[in-house]
């Protein structure tokens, strides 16, 4: 009898054991399968080393020739003076190394912007003072020759001058929330051109320039905010609170913008002469290396067209040196890829199909163009002025591979990139040298110390165990292939079948995608997917499921005319591709064609929506997360880029996942965070109530107090829990 008991208990506990995922979500999202990373790389002036925040408590300076440590700028533990801090956030070196400004007690605000409490370090005698006692600042800069710093604080602008014992000087005062705005992008020009700060010093540290915007004419959007947890606000625990901000939709008025100019000496405040459309917007604006040249970057509302201004900071007048017209649009990469040179400029223009690199000198006269061909410029590095060569990120052979090059002043081209996948670099700042990024596919992230030709001097991070970790899981491979739609588009695709696949079987699919413009998901790239590795994608494999990812018409790395194709149309071609994707899926012998899914987040998911309803039935199941499903919901400025105003292409609006609910098939779970500030709950309650009324089903989960992210605490593990079981209950 014990004899039995025991071989029964041992068969229920193997069968048990047989269950037990090798891989689970709880490891996905808790950060057991992160990769070690470099990050916060600083180059220093001497051109020979970097600085980096190491454990919060030291700024290190190290060679780029081996990595070793050279010196120690700051140590929590080694100051003089009353101020003895605990550990720091961030920091910024002045640009004369001898100051820095440390970061203490971030707060996020949205995407790209946060307050902080700064606190200026002299290197030399060890002391520590703050920056400003009335309250925390937000986006401080040093002027360049690194005895001033500019703050913005409740919507104004503020100096601080070194030389004067820490003199503090007020320079706005009309600044107040949700209506005047000082030297910080309000929130649209924050999350789609992709900017912060909006002032800069001139060369000769004389003049600050500014850029005011007033949104006092924008139309307001408020959310509810309750307790919640982790973190839990407390001031919610008996009635809810509410954020209020100013959120233009399209066809409503944007933020009325100005350029500021404020006289050091003088304390004379003056607003430039800019011939700007009276709904055009200003993306940047950057002195240049003539302390008397303001360069100006405007864009007209429909964003075809880019011009540049250099404007005199003291007389005010602006004059037009460039004009790029792009059609239908300026990508969004030409600002962040802007950059100031000695005697010019650089900028990233779509102008013959492809992105390529221009140098410009400061009366706009173009002096070479970068990229040949259908060459595709990913970013710019750096500019050496003494060999004129230029630094850069490009497309490789591809969309699915990035590499690092240098283009002398003769126009060669080499390579100091050689491992296939994707790479990036930080340079020195004569780009002698740099600090080289791989990743790929199966490859972890690998730091490289490397010269200009692309020798390697030093390895600083493999992540081996990472990657031995993960090979010894013994988790399904990763493939990618092609597909030609009924359509004859060729199309980019990834795979990940189940470890112990049989191609004698049928498998359900789960594919996954972002679609937006410009995106791209399938990529040789340890970012491929979700959760790093494809973790998610090969979690579903493991559980039974075929994942798929496919990029469709209208995503980047094929040049404009395989991008642009959507334009007016959002949802309307992308959709169509992620069927034809299903569909050409399911004649493959290996796939189970009436149990597809698929899911997306952001544009993903509203693409999700619009592939459920697209009207061929090829999806039996979706997970929409955070969708927009209305664009006359969304922003201006992104909404606007791809689709004109409802008013210009009422046809185009029309074409949304609300006007097709009643079209919808498959079972569908929309998940979306309540304190969205970018994709409004207001989508899914309009969205929703549009099915209810169609007589659909569907299930719905919110999450309390979340952001467009819908992390913090449990709350990811939950999220792709409930995906995962969706699946599993309906394909």
């Amino acid at each position: 009898m014990k004899r039995c008991l025991l071989l029964i208990a041992l068969v229920m506990f193997s069968a048990t054991y047989m269950h037990i995922s090798a891989l689970s979500i709880q490891q996905i999202t808790s950060g057991d399968f992160y990769a070690q990373g470099i990050y916060g790389v600083t180059p220093m002036n001497d051109g020979q080393s970097y600085s980096q925040l190491v454990d919060g408590k030291k700024i290190v300076v190290s060679s780029f020739r081996d990595g070793a440590q050279v010196s120690v700028l700051f140590d929590v533990d080694n100051t003089k003076g009353k101020i003895k801090l605990k550990g720091i956030d961030g920091y910024q070196m002045s640009p004369d190394e001898r100051h820095i400004l440390l970061r203490t007690e971030t707060k996020g605000i949205y995407r790209n912007s946060y307050t902080a409490v700064y606190y200026i370090y002299n290197i030399q005698n060890r002391t520590v003072e703050p920056l400003s006692d009335g309250g925390a600042q937000e986006c401080p800069l040093w002027s360049r020759d690194g005895n001033m710093v500019a703050f913005v604080r409740g919507g104004n602008l503020f100096l601080v001058r070194l030389l004067y014992n820490n003199a503090e000087t007020q320079i706005t005062k009309d600044g107040k929330f949700n209506h005047i705005i000082n030297g910080k992008a309000d929130w649209v020009y924050e999350e789609e051109f992709v900017t912060n700060r909006s002032f800069d010093f001139n060369e000769d540290g004389t003049v600050l320039a500014w850029i005011r915007y007033d949104e006092s004419q924008v139309p307001m959007f408020s959310f509810p905010m309750y307790r919640g947890m982790n973190p839990a606000m407390q001031e919610n625990a008996l009635y809810p609170g509410a954020y209020e901000y100013k959120y233009p939709v399209p066809g409503e008025k944007n933020s009325t913008v100005s350029v500021m100019t404020y006289d050091i000496k003088s304390r004379a405040t003056r607003t430039m002469k800019l011939p700007l459309d009276a709904d055009g917007y200003v993306p940047r604006i950057k002195f240049s290396s003539d302390a008397s040249k303001l360069l100006i970057l405007t864009q007209n509302r429909h964003q075809d067209r880019l011009d540049i201004y250099v404007a005199n900071p003291l007389s005010t007048e602006c004059r037009l040196i460039l004009r790029d017209e792009v059609k239908p649009y300026v990508q969004d990469n030409t600002y962040t890829n802007f950059a100031i040179i000695p005697g010019g400029f650089m900028l990233l223009s779509e102008r013959s199909g492809y992105a390529h690199l221009y140098q410009y000198d400061l009366n706009g006269t173009l002096k070479r163009e970068i990229g040949k061909g259908s060459e595709i410029i990913k970013q710019f590095y750096t500019y050496d002025s003494a060999t004129q060569s230029v630094y850069y990120q490009a497309y490789d052979n591809g969309p699915l591979r990035s590499g690092v090059y240098k283009t002398d002043a003769k126009g060669k081209t080499t390579s100091i990139s050689t491992e296939k996948g994707q790479n990036s670099a930080v340079f020195s700042k004569d780009g002698k040298y740099c600090m080289l990024t791989h990743h790929s596919a199966t490859q972890a992230p690998v730091y490289t110390l490397r010269d200009n030709k692309g020798k390697v001097l030093k390895t600083l991070e493999d992540n081996k165990a990472l990657t031995d970790r993960i090979n010894s899981l013994g988790l399904s491979t990763q493939e990618f292939f092609t597909l030609t739609t009924a359509d004859g588009i060729e199309l980019n695709g990834y795979m990940v079948k189940p470890a112990n696949f049989d191609a004698t079987k049928k498998y359900p699919v789960i594919m996954f995608q972002y679609s937006g413009p410009g995106s791209q998901q399938v990529q040789d790239s340890w970012w491929i997917g979700n959760g790093g590795a494809a973790l998610l994608e090969r979690y579903m494999a493991q559980e039974g499921f075929i994942a798929v990812i496919v990029d469709g018409r209208g995503t980047g790395g094929r040049g404009a005319a395989f991008e642009k194709q959507t334009y007016l149309k959002l949802g309307q071609i992308e959709s169509h591709d992620q069927a034809e994707a299903a569909l050409w899926l399911g004649k493959q012998p290996y796939v189970d064609a009436k149990h597809i899914g698929i899911w997306g987040w952001s544009f993903g998911g509203f693409n999700t929506l619009m592939s459920m309803s697209e009207g061929r039935g090829v999806f039996y199941a979706g997970v929409a997360v955070a969708p927009p499903t209305s664009w006359r919901y969304y922003d201006t400025i992104y909404t606007e880029r791809y689709m004109r105003t409802p008013q210009e292409n009422q046809e185009g609006y029309d074409e949304s996942p609300i006007s097709r609910a009643k079209n919808l098939q498959g079972a569908l779970l929309i998940c979306h965070g309540l304190a969205d500030d970018n994709v409004h709950f207001r989508h899914v309650a309009e969205y929703t109530e549009a099915l209810v009324q169609a007589d659909k089903d569907f299930r719905q989960l919110t999450y309390t107090n979340r952001n467009h992210s819908i992390y913090g605490g449990n709350t990811r593990n939950h999220l792709y829990r409930q995906l995962i079981n969706h699946f599993k209950d309906n394909l």
